[in-house]
């Protein structure tokens, strides 16, 4: 089972667009794929229609132990995809479990006891990805989803400040992996908000591919007003406009997420990869036959190149045709007017 954060401690750069919609990629492409919401904001929860009142089991509960995992989870309208659904309680989790111990650890026991009991339960992983759309910020709650992960996806926007703090994001990332999380790994660079009309944004994709080479994925997510349009719909891109550019970019995306699941041998096990269709070999095409060169007009060649063509015996004129009548040709004859070399 996958864990990958979406983080970025600036706002606005696409990452909640990102976990939804790179999610409902994954479940359309047949994956087990359920999104945790750990933003007190609770955009992702509102972008796939989901509205909690206060008290209702959240990603907030579950922090401060006040229900399980499962117990939380919601489905949603895309099959194959459900939801840890946040609400603004979450803003006082901060506070509430500042003196707590461990607790940079407890959304990871929390998501470990939720497999654990699965897998006894059902001998496999309760999902194939867990996508965590962490808050712009770098708090305990970007902590704890960064704990909990295994990977770590970081959203870029394609435009000079975002550069500024890649940096000290990466350096997080580090003192977090040495500290609290020796699987953590950042897995990719993701553009968004990209428009490759202006010079830009095509300069900062290409620092991010040369300072991080091999890590930044091939498709950006371009502008588009429908992916900003979707959220205020409670629907994802696929269900919005999924013939729109953004769906395609996501589902490119997830295609590229996919083709890492070698990292984790038990998705390897459960969806092999598809061995590439050979095409079967062209056939050589014959050489097309060499065209004689016509003779020249001075030659005596060009002089024989005449056909006299004998008239058949009429059926109805036994002793053969009048003065008055043509004769008949046969279907392959050729006839040549005057000379070859014309």
């Amino acid at each position: 089972m996958r864990r990958i954060a979406l983080i970025n401690q600036k706002g606005g750069v696409g990452k909640t667009t990102t976990t939804v919609n790179l999610g409902a990629a994954l479940a359309r492409a047949g994956r087990r794929v359920v999104v945790i919401d750990l933003d007190p904001q609770a955009n992702l929860s509102l972008h796939l229609d989901v509205q909690l009142a206060s008290g209702e089991p959240s990603s907030y509960a579950v922090l401060l132990g006040n229900s399980s995992f499962a117990a939380a989870l919601r489905d949603t309208a895309t099959p194959g995809l459900r939801l840890l659904p946040s609400n603004i309680d979450l803003s006082g989790a901060e506070l509430e479990l500042a003196n707590a111990f461990g607790r940079e650890l407890i959304l990871r026991d929390a998501i470990d006891a939720w497999e654990k009991e699965h897998r006894e339960k059902h001998g496999e992983a309760p999902a194939d990805y867990v996508l965590l759309d962490c808050p712009p910020s770098l708090g305990l709650l970007s902590v704890n989803g960064l704990v909990a992960a295994q990977e770590a996806v970081i959203s870029v926007q394609t435009e000079f400040f975002a550069l500024q703090g890649m940096t000290k994001l990466v350096d997080v990332v580090s003192l977090l992996r040495r500290r609290l999380n020796p699987r953590l790994e950042v897995t990719g660079f993701l553009p968004c908000l990209y428009d490759n009309r202006t010079k830009l944004a095509r300069e900062v994709i290409a620092e991010l591919r040369s300072y991080f080479p091999g890590k930044v994925f091939t498709r950006p997510i371009a502008k588009n007003i429908k992916l900003a349009e979707a959220p205020s719909y409670g629907k994802t891109i696929f269900e919005y406009a999924p013939e729109s550019s953004g769906a395609q970019d996501y589902e490119l995306v997830a295609q590229e997420v996919m083709a890492q699941e070698s990292r984790d041998s038990e998705l390897t096990a459960r969806y092999p990869a598809k061995p590439t269709e050979q095409q079967p070999a062209a056939k050589p095409s014959k050489p097309a036959p060499k065209k004689k060169a016509a003779p020249r007009e001075d030659t005596p060649a060009a002089k024989l190149a005449v056909v006299e063509l004998e008239p058949k015996p009429s059926a109805v004129a036994p002793n053969g045709p009048k003065e008055d009548e043509l004769p008949e040709l046969p279907p392959d004859a050729v006839i040549f007017e005057g000379s070859l070399g014309e």
